[in-house]
């Protein structure tokens, strides 16, 4: 028998594959704006710099202090920074920090967000939150921060090293895995959880061989995709509460914490999510 469920869908644009990021200007003319803040830590550099040739004098202001966790403080600036530029737009180049910080200004401000993702952390299909303040680390969810528009382009994966996209793609396994147990879950957020697990599963030990391998590459953005699309439909469990909270009080990398949570936290609800 189907159990009673929920399929509650949030409702972002996506644009995948080779050289999308190219589009950039057109999604931004597509939602409206001519002002745009660019977000991006010092990893995205190279590619900060094609969008901001893309977008000319569109680009009215640049944040470039990324801290992850999102510290208030730093935060702050970001916002006080949109505020005094007249920015209508906001674009999150990176990863989870960069996301996040373009999060956290959209909580204040309600601006939109245009998410250009370059590692597998999957935030920008969330309208999940964090601020950190005193060594802990609140999460919320608001539908002002997720991205209008996510931008997915699996070149800009290319000068992710190995580690850090295994790391990375840890996290976005771990985002499918309990995705399968959460409280949100339903036929088709099942389905898409199982099939973004076999996209990294296939791809991940691909590009940790050969990071240059595009068609791998491709293969995990999909994956992680799937994996950020079923956080955003089904909530978070357990293993990244543990995550969330141990990050924001020693101030740990996220991504990595997820190889070592992630086998305690499934072992622990295995007996509870059989169907799992």
């Amino acid at each position: 028998m189907t159990s009673p469920f929920v399929h509650d869908v949030p409702a972002s644009r996506v644009v995948f594959g080779n050289g999308r990021v190219n589009d950039v200007a057109a999604e931004i003319e597509r939602l409206g704006c001519s002002r745009a803040m660019l977000v991006s830590g010092g990893p995205e550099a190279q590619y900060a710099v094609r969008i901001a040739d893309q977008l000319g004098d569109r680009i009215v202001a640049r944040f470039t202090d990324v801290v992850m966790h999102v510290p208030v403080p730093v935060a702050q600036q970001a916002i006080a920074l949109a505020s005094e530029c007249g920015v209508d737009v906001i674009i999150a180049l990176g990863g989870g920090s960069s996301t996040g910080m373009a999060k956290a200004v959209a909580l204040e401000t309600g601006l939109p967000i245009l998410a250009v993702p370059t590692t597998y952390a999957g935030s920008e299909m969330t309208s999940i939150w964090g601020l950190t303040e005193n060594n802990r680390k609140t999460t919320g969810r608001d539908p002002r921060v997720l991205p209008r528009a996510v931008i997915y382009d699996p070149e800009l994966t290319l000068t992710l090293p190995a580690d850090i996209s295994a790391a990375s793609g840890m996290n976005a396994l771990a985002h499918l895995v309990e995705g399968l147990y959460a409280p949100g879950i339903s036929p088709i957020s099942a389905m898409q959880a199982q099939e973004g697990v076999r996209a990294l599963a296939s791809s991940l030990p691909r590009v940790v061989a050969d990071p240059a391998d595009l068609e791998a590459r491709g293969d995990a953005l999909y994956g992680a995709w799937l994996a950020g699309w079923t956080l955003g439909t089904t909530g978070m469990g357990v293993h990244h509460k543990i995550c969330h909270v141990l990050g924001g009080a020693y101030n740990l990398p996220h991504a990595p914490m997820h190889s070592s949570v992630l086998p305690y936290a499934t072992a622990f609800n295995t007996a509870d999510a059989p169907k799992a």
